[in-house]
């Protein structure tokens, strides 16, 4: 079975003003502490007040979510002891006017001097998901392939609908923040990984990026471990979500491997509709409509159902259609974490909005 990874990076709050507080480096110290967690499973961010979580390599989405709900009660844990709670949310809800501290590293402080306004403004969490592939020519292919779906992902997980204490409008407005970096957003189409690979250094070269963790596309290879890494996801309320996205991102990769190797041309979309597809869903989550394969504006249950209808044997081959079925009935039904934040908004203002994230 394909193997998945996750992970995810949480803001710590002030548990009664909301706003974001620069501890990480207490808290992943004191989560580093405790016997249930390995060393880099809780990792810095690029600001103090963010923290990152990585899983093992899993097999299955209940193991997946183990390791999340564990990570997650070593980060509360050690975050209460310093007086703060961890969020899991794609956008800080409220800021201070002054901008968080800068982790301690080179890379991050050479960031801060490349573009400090963005720096200043990057309190946005995403979650990313390793999907094993057999070699890293598959996983451009992959790539190629998994494009046309990530605005219909990016609506799916939308969690972020607030910045500055008010309503932004988006859906996900993480997607928007993080697509002002020089290579960010959508992923261009590559011929094959020699072409990549140039393409890439030629980045490199040029300076405008300082190494390959500054490419921001919302998927790309990754470069540590033999995967295919998506990167559109906003981070999720609950463990249990998380892992299920997971699994739907596996099937949808493992769909596009199976696709690859039986000689099936993959799906073409133009650069500007995928763009512009990709805005709309970060503007309207699942409450408007999403682009299909088509490039024609349908309802976005409509294109939620023909996603879930294209990786069914994937799932089904794992095992993970119920989980799956589940998270879409949800999403649905119940709305994504953006409706849940705008929700509590509505009825009890900014304090319920923290009280659901940081609960």
């Amino acid at each position: 079975m394909t193997t998945i990874g996750v992970e995810e990076e949480y803001l710590l709050l002030d548990p009664v003003t909301g706003l974001p507080v620069p501890l990480a480096d207490k808290v992943r110290a004191s989560a580093g502490l405790t016997p249930f967690v390995a060393d880099q499973e809780v990792q810095n961010e690029l600001l103090q007040a963010q923290v990152e979580v990585a899983t093992p390599v899993c097999d299955t989405l209940e193991e997946a979510s183990g390791h999340l709900l564990r990570l997650r009660h070593a980060v509360a844990t050690a975050a209460e002891r310093h007086g703060c709670r961890p969020a899991p949310c794609g956008t800080s809800p409220q800021r201070h006017s002054r901008p968080v501290a800068v982790t301690d590293k080179a890379r991050y402080r050479a960031m801060r001097s490349q573009a400090p306004q963005l720096v200043a403004e990057q309190l946005v969490n995403g979650m990313h998901v390793h999907v094993g592939v057999p070699s890293r020519e598959e996983g451009l292919q992959v790539m190629n392939r998994v494009l046309v779906w990530l605005p219909t992902l990016t609506a799916m997980s939308a969690n972020s609908p607030l910045w500055d204490g008010h309503d932004t409008g988006f859906a996900s407005w993480r997607t928007v923040v993080f697509s002002r970096w020089p290579v960010s957003g959508m992923p261009p189409y590559f011929h094959d990984v020699a072409d990549y690979d140039r393409r890439v250094q030629r980045l490199l070269k040029s300076g405008l990026i300082s190494d390959i963790g500054q490419l921001y596309w919302m998927i790309r290879l990754s470069a540590r471990y033999p995967t295919v890494e998506v990167r559109c996801l906003d981070v999720q309320l609950h463990a249990d979500t998380a892992a299920k996205f997971a699994g739907l991102i596996r099937a949808l990769v493992t769909t596009e491997l199976r696709a690859l190797n039986a000689g099936t041309p993959a799906p073409e979309s133009a650069p500007e509709l995928l763009r512009a597809s990709l805005w709309h869903a970060a503007r309207h989550g699942l409450s408007d409509t999403l682009v299909d394969l088509e490039g024609n504006t349908r309802p976005a249950a409509d294109v939620v159902s023909e996603l879930l209808h294209h990786i069914t044997p994937a799932l089904d081959a794992a095992g993970d259609t119920p989980h799956v079925t589940a998270l879409t009935h949800q999403l649905l039904d119940k709305g994504t974490g953006a409706d849940q934040q705008r929700a509590a908004l509505a009825d009890g203002g900014l304090q319920a909005v923290t009280d659901l994230i940081a609960g």
